[in-house]
C-alpha cells in the first residue's frame, strides 16, 4: 500500500515538473519587453580638486608658564615621644625624623637591650590639619629579632579617628637593634611609642 502511494506521488511530481519546464518559455516570450528598451543613464563622474598641503612653520609656539618664585610651605611635622612600659627596656630619648643607616655587621657576642636605630615622624593627616585638630596617639608593637616592627596597634589616641592610621604607618618604618640574651636575638612584645601632633602657630 505504501509503495503504491509512493509511486503515485513520484509520478505526479514528475508530471508537474515537466509541465513547468514547458510553461516557462511561454511566460518569457509573453513578458513585457518595454522594460528592457529604456535608455541607460550615465552617472556623472566625480572629481576632487587637487589641493596642495602647506605646512605653517611661521606660527609661534605658546610661551611657557612662569615658574613660581617661592615653593609651597612645608607641613608641620608632629613630634614623637617614646613610652616604654616594659620594665627591662632602656628609656629612649625623643626624636623627630631620625633616619640612621643600619650597619651590616652582627649583633656582637655580648647581651644587650633593644635600642631604636631609625624612627620616622608620621605625616600630619590632611583632615586633621585643615580642621586645626591637635592631639596624640600611642602605638603598641613587637620588636622582632631582626629589629623590624610587627603587629602595630593604636591603643590610645585623642581625639579618636584622626591619628590612628598615620601613627601605625609611621611605626612600621621604625628599625631597632634587637634585644640579645645569651648571645641570641629575641622578640620583645609590648613596646609603645607616642606620637604627638601639634600645629605651628
Amino acid at each position: 500500500m505504501n509503495y503504491i502511494r509512493l509511486l503515485i506521488g513520484a509520478t505526479l511530481g514528475f508530471i508537474v515538473t515537466f509541465l513547468l519546464f514547458l510553461l516557462m518559455p511561454t511566460l518569457i516570450e509573453n513578458a513585457d519587453k518595454s522594460l528592457d528598451e529604456g535608455k541607460a543613464r550615465k552617472i556623472a563622474d566625480i572629481t576632487m580638486p587637487e589641493r596642495e598641503i602647506e605646512a605653517n612653520l611661521n606660527e609661534k609656539m605658546p610661551d611657557k608658564p612662569d615658574v613660581p618664585d617661592e615653593p609651597p610651605p612645608d607641613l608641620a611635622q608632629p613630634e614623637i615621644e617614646n613610652i616604654d612600659i616594659n620594665p627591662n627596656a632602656v628609656n629612649m630619648s625623643p626624636t623627630t625624623n631620625v633616619e640612621v643607616n643600619i650597619g651590616t655587621g652582627g649583633f656582637g657576642g655580648s647581651d644587650g637591650e633593644y635600642l631604636p636605630i631609625v624612627k620616622v615622624a608620621p605625616i600630619y593627616p590632611r583632615r586633621a590639619q585643615t580642621r586645626g585638630v591637635v592631639g596624640y596617639c600611642t602605638v603598641e608593637y613587637t620588636v622582632t629579632r631582626t629589629g623590624a616592627i610587627r603587629d602595630p596597634v593604636a591603643i590610645d589616641c585623642k581625639p579618636k579617628g584622626y591619628f590612628e592610621r598615620a601613627s601605625v604607618k609611621a611605626a612600621l618604618k621604625f628599625k631597632y637593634k634587637p634585644r640579645v640574651v645569651d648571645g641570641e636575638a629575641i622578640d620583645v612584645a609590648g613596646v609603645q611609642n607616642r606620637f604627638t601632633y601639634e600645629l605651628e602657630q
